[in-house]
């Protein structure tokens, strides 16, 4: 037996006094849901030490304790160390914010009422990763990923691991690791493995085993395999590995493919892949890591499906398992990391590096998604004696997948089975990155991971001038035009996916880094989006983005020209009025290396402002001869719409104990052909009617013209309905249901 309970309904106060563990008192203490953040924070400008406390979580239950029966609880994350206690008796700690643990209930439990007790230290502890000196990104606080009761008999299915085979051959296979923790001895217990594809049984295997008491792992495997549909991006076909033993039935969902880092690129299932991907910080305006479900899932469709990427590196630490699975789902490859951050501690902080290795791959073995392993903290001088630690807890966990290590300084050690490397000249104004052997030091090549460009070296804020924004755009599409014409690189992840919250040391001072091609709220509406989205085939979504506002001022010379064009379309046509003023092909010559290069125009025909004055202006989009899009730019822009869109338009009303649901809704001002006002900052006011509340605040101001709001579910269903109102326009209403 194994019966997972959700445990998502506690009670917290700011403060923490030793006297807590040992009473039932809920006195000072406000009722909350997990994921929790132990500080709302506003959008910038704070004292980061605001959320660095230790604070206290208690929940209250009633219990029936059953004969042969085992009990744990399994935190999915506490930022940054968390104790338990379970009437008064200390179970025990954790020490990181990024990994799931476990703990066993079942002799402090008692029949009839219970409480637990955390403590939640939420300060930046110099002995837990990635802490000790500065971090470029912000740690938050709380129980902010999802609590569960585990129950179990006394033999308990701790994790299995399905491990794909020789996929390429005709002796494919899964081979099956399953990690006990049992309380009896059984000998030759049958266990019994079922593959499922797409709810079906499709192959059966029974074996003995013997079960002794304590800790033990035992190997299943399911012999030749046929049929067998490979996990690719493109259909990322998802299997199920069914344990029976004893009364006990586990699932874990996987997939078969082959993967291959070389010196001459990267092999999905021996086909060869361009990595092009975007780093993702795990953090969201007001509540920090704090997001359920819903919202972690959006994510990796935001990076697949909205911008375009094959890749995420998770930095700097291992994220959702929601994401991850999502992940799975969609196709989207996955680089997890350990926590750090160019700092290396003392020994106990090493061991813990170690440990986090150990945690990462147990949690997330099964992702097919997850493709390297990151086993160096990021940035980091060489520690050989470290990492030697570290790749071999990797290569002894897990033989299917490479490890690879984030460098920043050329000639680092190599102990990885892939060098990964940040490099931030790749991308830069001078355009050139260097010679893999160059970084390397190595008169060789070797399978060779760019893991960041860019993004640090120029911020950009969507509200920025034209010509700032268009130079980030410009050095994103230089960085993967140059990987692209290079056979030697496996792929280019760029920094970064979304802004997010910093320490004062980094950014420009108000706790906000600006590095992401979409902002925080995920509007990806910088034109550095553009570069990614124009990536994909017309057949996927034909994308045409003028890299332009249409004004005369916005750049240097009160000009409007030049202009970039960001589409996948053949050839553009713009009109100056009514009049065709220049036809627009791929700019090859600039960008030989991208599979749809922008469109470049720096001149128009001579006095043409002057013969017919300022007009509108068109841009329509061909494909394969014919129309394809459309867009339009006002030559006097005036507020004309305030839309409201939301995500979801059906959330969920959580049971007791059940974490809530989440949804995003996207307020963005509008001129009279629908495009964006980027430097309106007006006041906006949000009112929401029904079951759900708003995260953050309720009145704000618009940030380049947009600005977004979180909705979570309060328990009950029903109906919301939401709109805002600056002090010109009013929105159209969204509804949403909660059932």
């Amino acid at each position: 037996m194994k019966k997972i309970i959700p445990f998502n309904q506690w009670y917290y106060k700011e403060e923490y006094h030793d006297s807590d563990a040992g009473n039932s008192s809920m006195e000072g203490m406000t009722a909350v849901t997990v994921p929790h953040t132990n500080k709302e924070i506003p959008f910038n400008y704070f004292d980061e030490g605001c959320y660095q406390f230790v604070s206290c979580y208690k929940k209250k239950f009633h219990w029936k304790p059953a004969e042969g029966q085992r009990v744990f609880i399994r935190f999915g994350a506490v930022a940054n160390y968390g104790e338990v206690f379970l009437n008064g008796q200390r179970l025990g700690e954790h020490k990181g914010a990024y990994s799931a643990f476990e703990l066993e209930m079942t002799d402090a439990l008692r029949d009839g009422e219970n409480w637990l007790t955390v403590k939640v230290d939420s300060t930046e502890r110099e002995d837990i990763p990635p802490f000790g000196y500065l971090v470029d990104y912000l740690g938050y606080g709380g129980i902010y990923r999802e609590v569960e009761l585990i129950v179990s008999d006394m033999v308990y299915v701790e994790a299995m691991h399905v491990a794909p085979v020789d996929v390429l051959s005709d002796n494919i296979r899964a081979d099956v690791k399953v990690f006990l923790n049992s309380m009896s001895d059984r000998p030759k217990a049958k266990a019994r493995i079922r593959l499922l594809k797409n709810g079906e049984p499709v192959h059966e295997v029974d074996s003995a085993v013997d079960i002794q008491t304590g800790k033990q792992v035992f190997e299943l495997s399911t012999g030749p395999l046929k049929n067998i549909t490979l996990w690719d991006t493109g259909n990322p076909q998802l299997y199920e590995m069914e344990l029976t033993l004893g009364d006990t039935v586990i699932t874990e969902r996987f997939g078969f493919r082959d993967i291959s880092f070389r010196p001459e690129g990267f092999y999905l299932n021996g086909n060869k892949i361009k990595l092009v991907g975007l780093n993702r910080h795990q953090s969201y305006p007001y509540v920090g890591y704090a997001m359920p479900k819903r919202a972690q899932m959006k994510d990796a469709d935001i990076l697949k499906d909205e911008i375009g990427v094959n890749i995420v590196r998770t930095s700097h630490y291992p994220q959702s398992s929601h994401f991850l699975d999502r992940c799975d789902e969609i196709g989207l490859l996955v680089f997890e990391e350990i926590p750090g951050w160019q700092y290396i501690g003392d020994d106990g902080w090493k061991n813990l590096c170690v440990r986090n290795v150990h945690d990462m791959i147990m949690e997330g073995f099964n992702h097919p998604s997850i493709i390297l392993w990151g086993v160096r903290i990021n940035e980091s001088q060489n520690d050989f004696e470290l990492y030697e630690r570290t790749n071999r807890q990797a290569h002894d966990m897990d033989t299917t997948r490479p490890t690879g290590g984030v460098k920043y300084i050329e000639r680092a050690d190599f102990q990885e089975d892939v060098y990964v490397m940040n490099e931030f000249q790749t991308g830069h104004s001078q355009r050139r990155h260097r010679d893999q052997n160059i970084s390397t030091g190595l008169n060789y090549d070797v399978p060779f991971l760019i893991s960041e460009f860019t993004g640090a070296f120029h911020p950009t804020k969507r509200w920025d001038d034209t010509s700032h924004r268009v130079d980030m755009a410009l050095r994103h599409a230089w960085a993967h035009d140059e990987v692209a014409l290079d056979d030697r690189i496996c792929g280019a992840i760029g920094w970064c996916a979304f802004d997010y919250n910093t320490h004062y040391q980094f950014g420009p001072g108000d706790r906000v880094c600006y590095h992401g091609v979409s902002d925080m709220y995920r509007i990806a509406k910088k034109w550095t989006a553009a570069v990614y989205q124009s990536q994909k085939d017309p057949s996927e979504g034909v994308v045409m983005v003028p890299a332009t506002l249409w004004v005369n001022g916005d750049i240097d010379e009160c000009g409007f020209l030049p202009m970039y064009v960001f589409t996948n379309c053949d050839y553009v046509e713009f009109y100056y009025g009514d009049k065709l003023a220049r036809r627009l092909f791929p700019h090859r010559r600039q960008f030989a290396g991208l599979k749809h290069a922008p469109m470049y125009m720096d001149r128009i025909q001579e006095n043409i402002w002057d013969e017919w004055g300022w007009e509108d202006a068109t841009f329509v989009g061909y494909v394969d001869g014919k129309p394809a899009i459309t867009k339009k730019f006002a030559k006097n822009p005036i507020p004309h719409q305030l839309s409201c869109t939301a995500d979801d338009h059906v959330l969920k009303a959580q049971k007791e104990d059940e974490p809530y649901d989440v949804t995003r809704v996207v307020f963005e001002a509008l001129d009279q052909y629908g495009n964006s006002l980027d430097y309106m900052m007006d006041s906006i006011e949000f009112t929401i009617e029904g079951p759900a509340e708003i995260i953050g605040p309720k009145a704000t101001t618009m940030q380049g013209g947009c600005i977004a709001a979180w909705i979570k579910t309060t328990g009950a269903p029903g109906q919301v309905t939401l709109w805002a109102r600056t002090s010109k326009l009013e929105s159209n209403k969204v509804t949403i249901r909660i059932e």
